[in-house]
This record gives C-alpha cells, structure tokens and sequence, in this order.
C-alpha cells in the first residue's frame, strides 16, 4: 500500500485491490515545500493530493477542489496543475478513440471534450503565461490526430495544436454544458515548404518561459518516415495570431461576434450561433509553420531545453541506444557540442527531467535513474583548445582544467575561437599527444607477426573535427575506417612487412587547430603469421574481426 493513500484504506481491508495505488501524477506547486500527486488503483479510481516531501510520516491532504476523478489516468498522459488566486485547476488529456477524448480540467468548472471519432495522441499541455488582461490566459495541447483523409502520399498522422481558454466556464443547459466552447485546432508545420521535405510524427515538446507571455518559446521534436528526425520552434505569439486572425476551415460565411475562441467572463452567455461554430467549425485554415532549427538523421525520442542567459539554448536530445546529443541554439544555427553517455550500458530511455537550478539532468531507464551535469566539463580534455572549441556555453578554461564556467573562465561560445587560449598562462604544461593505457611503458614499440593485418585506433573526441593517419611524419594522410566504431577513427595496416614498420600518429583538424591524438610505433616481429590479436582500449576482438571480414567480403 502507498503511505500516500493510507487514509483512503484505513477502513477496508489492506488486501484489497482498492489500497494499490500507482503513482501517475507528480507536480511542483506554488509553495516550495508542497508536491501535487495523483494515484490510480486498480478500480481505475483516481485520488489527488498535496503532500510535503519532508514530512515523516508522510501526509498527504486531500484536495478539495480537484476531486471525484473517475477516469482513470495514464502515465503516459500530459497534465497540468494550475494554481492562481486561489483557485487549483487540474488539466490533463485522453488518448485514443473512446471516451473523453481531448483535453479534461478538474476542479471547480470541470470541462471534458466531445469525442470526436478521429484517433487522437497528446503529447504535451502547455499554459500561455500570465497576460496583461488574465481573462485571455490559454492552455495549448499539442498532438497527433489521424489523417481523416488519408492518400496513398498523405501522411498517416497530422500534428496539431489546440486552444482553451483557462476561463471557460462550458456552455449552457441543453448545449455545450460541460464541454469546452472555446477549442480550436490549428495544424502545426515543421519543414521546407519549397521542397516538400516535412515532419509530421510529432514526438515531444519542451517550452522555454520568457518575460513576454508572446516570445515563450515551443521546442517541438518531429520525426518523418525516411528515418529523419526535426526539431521545430514555434512561439506562444505565432500560435496566438493564427488562432486569432485565421479564416475558419470550410466556413464561407460570416464570423460571428465575438469571435469564436475568444475567452469571455462567462462562457454560458455566449449567442448560440458562437456556440454552434465552434461545435461544428473549430479548425483553422492557417497552418503554424516553422522551418527546422536541427535536421539529422539520429531517431530522437525526448527533448528538453535550458537557457544559458547570453548564451544561448542547449537542447537535450535523447538517443535510441541510451545516449544523448547536446545542441547549442544560438542566432537560429545549431550546433551539436557533445554526445553524452549516462549508462555504461545499451538502454531505452525513459525519462528525461531537467533542472536547471541545480545544474542537473535526471535520465531514467527500466533500470536505474542517473543524475548528469549539465556542464560535465572534464569530458572535453586537458587542453584549453579542446575546451574552447566545444563551444559549451556551461564550460571554460581557468588557465588549468577545463571547469565549469565563470567570469574568471575563457570561453568563446559564438565562434569557437581557439586563437582565445593563445595569450594566456596554461600553468603546467600538459602533452598534447594522447596516449592509450596500454601502451605506457611499451618502450620497445609493438610487435606485429610478418603478413599480418593489424588495427590501429585513435579516439575522435569532437564530431566537428578532421581525423587521419600519418606514417614517419609524412604529408599524405591516410583516412579512417569508420566502419563498426561510431567514436574511433580506425587504421588497417593490410599486412605488416619492412616497409610498414615505423610511427604512426593520428592527427585531428578542427578551426585551424591540429592535435596529434595518439602516436604508435610498430615494428616487424619474425614470429608466426596470421591476424594479430592484440588488443588495444575500446577495441574488443570482435570488433576487429567484424572489421576484418567486411574488408575481405
């Protein structure tokens, strides 16, 4: 039994179904110390109440306004908590084709949507902000709904975005009375419209709060069917003109007054003609477009977003196989800084929550929940190039250590300018050349059998960087084998005799700057023939044997 619910199940009997609660909701509220929670049993009952994390035992009050939730409501379903002059609003979404589908608001004017038939996916509810009249603060669902006309070259899914006014109060007896009477739709556009190229399988939204409720920024992840994935800005002001300005899809005639969709004191006064339109014509003609900020061919699956004040925007994007991209936003450009890996471990992430004033990502799996850095500075090397280049607006160089950023730290996010670190006191100095682990100390060089084939590897540590293989220092350089290593830039010497003895550097070029990465000296050993099985770091056996059978075939 959950202590958050042990009131609840005080008078039956602990065994039963009805005292199993899971966990479903969990907001932040307005005081500090309180946290807004909702559970479901196995009844498909629904409990709501405010509890302080600190309190022992646990306590958990009942709330007065947000009760009588029938429904039962899935994890996996957005939801909002809205608390203003002393009023709690609970807003959260049903999926599917049965039931309430659309958006629903508990509390005290508890509002549900007509279904309308079509199969319907949310993905996110965002508020508007506070407005300088609050009688037009909005709630914004975004969403998938299916093609109601689909083509052998439409796509199966369009992406939406949805209206309410936080002030609706529903309609009067006999029409519209507990149902919204101020949503409206609007489909939502991320691509090039010259060339066709667009992405409809909207996949996650995170928004960035501004002082202006109209520059909110909306950071919505998209994904198409060619295996590519977008990441698409829209602002609360762009969403707001279109629902405001928009001729109504399929409606030739007049508009009536007000304008449907405006929120009103009181919604159950409005003429029915108002009340029929949007009933029947809640669609607008105009699309809200955006061309993509980032195109690329990872599969995303999350997205959240932090503003670094004059810096720009780092964007969180999570990975299939568990890893994360890290994308620095500024003047409208993208730029990929780092990929990071929170399990040492193949995984599905679940769960991405960030928190911005304590510098945390919180990432969850089936298996564990890992808290990241938003800086992790040290991964960027001992170098002050190395720092600068990586562009990371949460890093700088101190003159040691590549370190969490300050006033005191050198750092050029806008250009990446290596050039910064060329006048300053790099205190002790550190090699530039990188050395595997398992060659310190192999003096006499490695010995490869006559005939051999034999793999060198050499870290890429930036994704913007050039990486090639140079033998005695000459000018012509060899490129990797990147095939079945994405973070190694591989050297297949075919078979090892006289001529291929000797140092082999691998050198990176980025903005200018050249590094020697790792240097290795080979030399002939008489010994038998065959594979060479030595086996250098990051680089199992069969890896090397994948690399050499694709070679042979």
């Amino acid at each position: 039994m959950s202590p958050v619910f042990r009131e609840e199940c005080r008078s039956n009997d602990s065994t039963s179904p009805d005292c199993h609660y899971n966990i479903t909701v969990l907001h932040k509220t307005n005081d500090p110390n309180q946290l807004f929670l909702c559970g479901t049993n196995g009844q498909q009952h629904t409990l709501c109440c405010y509890m302080n994390p600190s309190d022992d035992p646990f306590n958990c009050t009942r709330s007065k306004a947000i009760q009588n939730i029938q429904q039962h409501i899935n994890e996996t379903e957005p939801t909002l908590l809205i608390e203003s002059s002393g009023v709690e609003e609970f807003y959260t979404t049903h999926s599917g084709t049965e039931g309430s589908v659309g958006i629903n608001r508990f509390g005290k004017n508890r509002l549900w949507t007509d279904n309308s038939g079509t199969e319907q996916r949310y993905v996110s509810l965002v508020a508007s902000g506070q407005r300088e009249d609050r009688l037009q603060d909005r709630l914004y669902a975004f969403y998938i709904e299916k093609n109601r006309h689909p083509r052998l070259d439409s796509d199966l899914w369009v992406p939406r975005v949805a209206q309410v006014c936080m002030a609706d109060r529903g309609g009067p007896k006999g029409y519209l009375q507990f149902r919204w009477t101020s949503k409206l739709s609007a489909r939502l556009f991320c691509g090039y419209q010259d060339s066709r190229l667009s992405f409809t399988q909207l996949v996650d939204v995170n928004t960035v709060l501004a002082e202006r409720w109209q520059d909110t920024r909306v950071y919505a992840l998209f994904r198409n069917g060619w295996g590519m994935s977008a990441v698409c800005v829209y602002t609360i002001g762009d969403i707001d003109r279109i629902f405001k300005t928009s001729n109504f899809k399929g409606h030739t005639g007049s508009v009536p007054i007000p304008r449907p969709g405006k929120c009103v004191e009181d919604s159950t006064r409005l003429p029915m003609e108002v009340l029929k339109m949007v009933d029947k014509v809640s669609e607008m003609e105009e699309c809200v477009t955006s061309k993509p900020l980032l195109v690329t061919h990872h599969y995303y699956h999350h997205i959240r977003v932090d503003r670094v004040q004059g810096k720009g925007n780092v964007l969180f994007l999570s990975l299939g196989n568990g890893g994360i991209h890290k994308v620095l936003e500024r003047d409208g450009h993208a730029f990929v800084i780092a990929e990071l890996q929170p399990f040492n471990y193949r995984a599905h992430i679940l769960s991405m929550m960030l928190h911005s004033s304590t510098g945390k990502l919180y990432v969850g799996s089936s298996r564990e929940l890992v808290q990241i850095d938003l800086g992790s500075c040290e991964q960027y090397g001992a170098q002050c190039e190395d720092c600068v280049l990586a562009r990371d607006p949460y890093c700088g160089w101190d003159g040691h250590h590549c370190t969490t950023a300050t006033n005191k730290t050198i750092q050029d996010v806008e250009n990446g300018n290596h050039q910064v670190c060329s006048n300053i006191s790099r205190g002790v100095t550190a090699s530039k050349v990188y050395f595997p682990r398992s060659l310190v100390g192999a003096a006499d060089g490695i010995r490869v059998s006559q005939s051999s084939k034999y793999f060198l590897h050499c870290p890429t540590l930036s994704s913007h960087a050039e990486y090639s293989w140079r033998h005695h220092g000459n000018t012509t350089a060899t490129p990797c084998i990147s095939r079945g290593s994405e973070h190694q830039c591989l050297l297949l010497i075919e078979s090892m005799g006289p001529e291929q003895q000797g140092t082999y550097s691998c050198v990176s070029e980025e903005r200018g700057y050249h590094r020697t990465l790792v240097q290795y000296q080979l030399q002939l050993d008489s010994g038998a023939t065959g594979l060479a099985s030595h086996r250098l770091p990051c680089l199992g056996l069969g890896l090397v044997l994948t690399l050499v059978l694709t070679l042979l075939c």
